[in-house]
């Protein structure tokens, strides 16, 4: 997969541009990227930094989307998370607009979180995967939640419980830059749920020492 930040432009031309806020402005336009991609057999993943950005996203993705074979997934932060600063896309406007989308298309639906080194980072509660699966449990095409690592041990209970409520649900495992986390943690994971129900969006290097670690345990 082939992943890029996707907001809209600070000033006209205002287009779907590649850039993470609070960057605003960038040289790489959605529909140059897209271009380039397509010329790969990599699938795509838009990570929506702003709803305004969505709408026009899709239509340019449409040639894409017709391409047999290729994964699309479209992720968006629609709820607030463990030590969510960042505001949420508004989870009720996303959704109107990506449901439209093939039935195929992965829909990455995830929390906005924080954590700080050195204290007590609290997981996701029962409050966040509940509001979340009832904004999911109705959608028609495969959801994905994005997970922050650091976060795993402290949920397990919660995320067990989320992955339950349907079989069109997975989880991706994703870490922030300086996060802290042992791969030990993925261990009851692994070990309750089939392998195809969750994704590892990870540095080479983690996903590396958490296959060694596999053969080792199984």
């Amino acid at each position: 997969m082939i992943e890029a930040d996707v907001t809209i432009r600070g000033h006209d031309p205002k287009e779907p541009i590649m850039a993470h806020p609070p960057d605003t402005d960038s040289d790489i336009t959605l529909k140059k990227w897209l271009e380039n991609v397509k010329m790969s057999n990599k699938g795509i993943k838009l990570d929506f930094k702003s709803l305004e950005a969505v709408s026009p996203s899709l239509a340019l993705l449409e040639a894409v989307l017709a391409e047999p074979g290729r994964p699309v997934w479209v992720n968006a932060d629609i709820l607030t998370g463990p030590g969510g600063q960042n505001r949420p896309v508004d989870a009720q406007a996303f959704l109107s607009v990506v449901t439209a989308l093939p039935a195929q298309t992965v829909l990455s639906l995830g929390w906005t979180t924080g954590w700080t080194a050195g204290t007590n980072n609290s997981g996701y509660s029962w409050d966040m995967v509940h509001m979340m699966e009832e904004k999911c449990r109705d959608l028609k095409h495969p959801v994905t939640f994005p997970v922050r690592a650091a976060l795993l041990a402290q949920s397990f209970s919660q995320l067990s419980w989320l992955l339950q409520q349907s079989d069109r649900y997975t989880l991706t495992v994703w870490t922030g830059q300086h996060d802290e986390f042992a791969l030990q943690d993925f261990k009851l994971y692994r070990k309750a749920f089939d392998v195809n129900r969750i994704y590892y969006d990870l540095p080479n290097s983690l996903k590396a020492e958490l296959s060694m670690m596999t053969w080792e345990d199984d």
